[in-house]
């Protein structure tokens, strides 16, 4: 559960030094852990960024920069889920799952493939900001021209407004270069650590219970559960998560056996990080 803190930390300073000199790689491990801290305990994991940009300010990383820092985070998750899902596919995993499962009409591989191609399709979206930031911001700054002349006094607030959408235009154009490039591979590489309690939380928590089921099956399912989580209605997929949990594993796991599954498949995937974040 650690690596919630330690991988998401350096995945944020990997990319936070492309638009900010030196950024100290324990603030931005702080940030990284207090980032999951923010998602468990938020619906739909909307905490996760205000939380993350919160604790890269308090470093000394400016706003408009840590959103930045922020947005190719997810970028590189996003594009983490879609590459890794595929190539786990190709590597054979999945071929046991599609005898399992019957959920609205689906078996768990064809779940698997659902949110997979949701996760390829918000990659796409992503890079096309990454690729044409002066678009967006040129739309972000025609919004706020046409706010401004309503009233003095929110164009005067609107003044700092657009230097921060300046500033983050200015960042976003650092990662369309080679370096920039390069600084998203090792984010898209480190999203796996940064991730690590998330995919193997289901295969610890079934050796736990003294279940044995193959690896790269159990890791498929864990990638689905954990894309679906991302748009729980509930803080933390509360109730959510262990009713899907309880849905997906169905093959693996026997009526006594699942509450205990799930208690321990929670406390790695969550419930250390909240505790620790808390305190």
């Amino acid at each position: 559960a650690s690596m919630d803190w330690v991988g998401g930390g350096l995945r944020l300073w990997v990319l936070a030094r492309e638009v900010h000199p030196h950024p100290p790689i324990k603030g931005m491990i702080i940030a990284g852990g207090m980032g999951a801290w923010g998602s468990y305990v938020t619906p739909g994991q909307a905490g996760a960024s205000p939380m993350m940009i919160y604790a890269m300010r308090r470093i000394g990383i400016p706003v408009p920069k840590a959103m930045t820092t922020t947005l190719m985070s997810f970028i590189a998750t996003v594009a983490f889920f879609a590459v890794a899902g595929r190539v786990a596919l190709f590597l054979g995993a999945g071929r046991s799952l599609a005898a399992h499962g019957n959920l609205l009409g689906l078996n768990l591989l064809d779940l698997f493939e659902v949110s997979n191609v949701a996760f390829a399709t918000l990659g796409v979206l992503l890079l096309l900001v990454m690729l044409a930031p002066k678009v967006i911001s040129t739309g972000v700054h025609r919004i706020t021209t046409a706010l401004g002349r309503r009233s003095r006094r929110v164009a005067a607030r609107l003044d700092g407004l657009r230097a921060g959408i300046d500033q983050a235009h200015e960042s976003m154009t650092v990662f369309n270069s080679p370096r920039g490039w390069l600084a998203l591979f090792w984010a898209v590489l480190l999203s796996g650590p940064s991730h690590a309690n998330k995919l193997f939380a289901g295969y610890v928590a079934l050796r736990a219970v003294g279940v044995q089921a193959q690896f790269f099956d159990v890791l498929l399912l864990q990638t689905f559960i954990t894309s679906a989580l991302y748009f729980a209605p509930t803080p933390g997929g509360s109730g959510f998560a262990e009713m899907l949990s309880m849905a997906v594993m169905i093959p693996y796991l026997s009526r006594g056996l699942t509450p205990v599954y799930i208690l321990v498949w929670r406390f790695i995937l969550t419930w250390f990080t909240i505790g620790a974040g808390f305190i």
